[in-house]
């Protein structure tokens, strides 16, 4: 979903199609994520977010956030993520390997490390995962 959402926002970035920028989507409802073998951790969100940053690497216009409503995104303290096109070169520079975290599962060392993960705590609410996109 998260390749889904990012090529949305750059049609809308590259060509102006199906709405023009600058504007903002969004999304709810929840996605699911297979986990088999060796795996670390994260959560859907997070991952989702991970597979968006691969998409929009480069973009000077596209933000992506992706977040559960009840605060928690996995079996962490972290409730989603937020991601642009600079994600990649900073997880880079960092000495991080975005594609292996994603495969194996492991989104939560991506964001803590870069800082781009999002807290929120407990919101007492659950009412679904919220993907916000801004295209500039």
């Amino acid at each position: 979903m998260g390749v889904v959402i990012a090529s949305i926002a750059k049609e809308i970035e590259k060509n102006e199609r199906p709405i023009e920028p600058p504007c903002v989507l969004i999304a709810g409802g929840e996605t699911t994520v297979t986990i088999q073998g060796k795996h670390g951790e994260g959560g859907r969100n997070q991952e989702l977010a991970l597979a968006a940053a691969l998409k929009i690497r480069g973009s000077e216009k596209i933000t992506i956030a992706s977040l559960g409503t009840d605060g928690s995104d996995g079996p962490n303290d972290i409730a989603g993520a937020l991601v642009d096109g600079y994600t990649l070169g900073s997880a880079e520079r960092a000495g991080i390997d975005v594609a292996e975290c994603l495969r194996l599962h492991d989104s939560s060392k991506v964001f803590r490390n870069l800082h781009q993960a999002i807290y929120t705590g407990n919101t007492g609410t659950n009412l679904m995962d919220l993907i916000i996109t801004c295209v500039s």
